[in-house]
């Protein structure tokens, strides 16, 4: 078989994220904090938008002109 070998090898980079791991045990737990922080939203209520976009009222190509 060609890939029945199993290998011991690590990367640095895995070493490193390994090491970075062990010394801060709750760097995931920041990084979940910091994603919920920033991407992820609430779900977009469609019939608000739509409510929303209908009761805008429209502006003047030019706002200051004035007739």
């Amino acid at each position: 078989m060609l890939f029945s070998k199993k290998t011991t090898y690590v990367s640095e980079i895995t070493q490193f994220i390994e090491e970075l791991k062990s010394k801060n045990p709750s760097l995931e737990e920041q990084q979940r904090a910091g994603r919920a922080l920033l991407w992820d939203k609430e779900p977009i209520d469609l019939d608000k938008s739509a409510r929303d976009k209908a009761s805008r009222v429209e502006q003047q190509p030019y706002v200051y002109q004035s007739h």
